[in-house]
């Protein structure tokens, strides 16, 4: 086994099913806990923090949870270990199977709508896993955000075996296998401040570099102030946005950076406009404009980003933004950038004369 399909958690430990209904030439099944380490805590921290990004995956296989019998239910999850974790977790106290399937160590819905946690994948993991020969039954427990890739029609017929799409979050996992019913609030998809917040470290991290240079480069050219608009514009693309989502109007997630983008400009805008009475108004409107035109794509094309961390959003819905404001965004950007050397050049020409 390579070490990238390696399982990462510390409590998995190989163990050999001995039933009447199994034979003993089964692939290999891990035995696992429902308590996380602090191995575990490590791997998600470092996984919140954007680090090793694709290397925090576990074995595409099949692991018992508790003591699960023949009659046990087997609940389906992507081989990303934070998605692994939250579900055995909130599995607590129940004897049960979970099916990893190998979606290159990303999470559920992603992988769903990347399609490797897809109905191919499904069907290949319970025939490498022979699923058949460890349960007596046929029915499969999915997450519901990974409908979008799993054809359950096609999975009954090529494999033999039933899916039951569960609730939209793990937490809801056990009060499902005690009713085997999905309530309304169960399928209701919610995305409140504590999860977006989570978000904002692995945004941070991933700007830091274009952070540092961009601030930089402005303050050695311009000053302190062209510093502090090109970091509040990254800064409001990267956190302040999952703060305040909810709120800003407009669907697109581009549409709304550009809303929070302008938002945060006028402050330098106002500065520029009242703050130099004794400079020619048109330079100032130039100047206002400028910090338009430059911060609000910044924030909007940052924004972006959020696109692949909600349901709120689908992947057809993604390309289509691209293509829509991508354009836009280098527009306005090209624009400012002219209206920025314009003020250069004049500030020089009034300075010479």
């Amino acid at each position: 086994m390579s070490k990238k399909q390696s399982c990462s958690c510390t409590s998995c430990t190989n163990i050999k099913i001995k039933t009447e209904n199994v034979s003993e030439d089964l692939p290999e099944i891990k035995s696992t806990t429902w308590s996380t380490g602090n191995a575990e805590l490590k791997d998600h921290i470092r996984a919140r923090l954007g680090m090793d990004r694709m290397n925090h995956l576990l074995a595409p296989i099949l692991y018992s949870l508790g003591k699960p019998t023949s009659a046990s239910p087997v609940v389906v999850t992507a081989n990303y270990t934070l998605s692994f974790d939250a579900l055995r977790s909130a599995l607590k106290g129940t004897d049960c199977y979970i099916l990893v399937l190998d979606t290159k160590g990303v999470n559920v819905w992603c992988a769903a709508g990347k399609g490797t946690f897809g109905t191919d994948e499904l069907i290949n993991r319970i025939k490498a896993t022979k699923l058949e020969q460890v349960v007596t039954h046929r029915n499969l427990i999915v997450p519901q955000l990974g409908a979008s890739g799993v054809n359950a029609f096609e999975v009954e017929k090529r494999s033999g075996f039933k899916v039951n799409y569960g609730p939209i979050r793990a937490n809801d996992i056990s009060e499902y296998l005690k009713t085997g019913t999905v309530t309304p609030e169960m399928r209701q998809v919610k995305y409140p401040l504590k999860d977006r917040m989570v978000l904002i470290p692995v945004e941070l991290k991933a700007t830091a570099l274009r952070f540092i240079a961009a601030v930089a480069i402005l303050y050695l050219i311009g000053g302190a102030y062209p510093a502090a608009a090109a970091a509040v514009s990254i800064l409001s693309g990267t956190a302040l946005f999952a703060i305040v989502l909810p709120w800003l109007p407009t669907r697109d997630f581009s549409s709304k950076g550009f809303i929070l983008g302008i938002l945060v400009a006028l402050p330098f805008v106002a500065t520029s406009l009242v703050g130099y009475p004794e400079t020619a108004l048109w330079i100032r409107s130039i100047s206002a404009l400028a910090y338009v035109l430059l911060m609000s794509p910044v924030t909007a094309y940052l924004a972006l980003n959020f696109t692949g961390s909600t349901t709120f959003t689908s992947r057809s819905g993604v390309k289509r933004e691209i293509f829509r404001y991508i354009p836009v965004m280098a527009s306005s950007l090209i624009a400012g950038t002219v209206l920025a050397i314009i003020l250069v050049v004049s500030q020089y020409v009034l300075v010479v004369t």
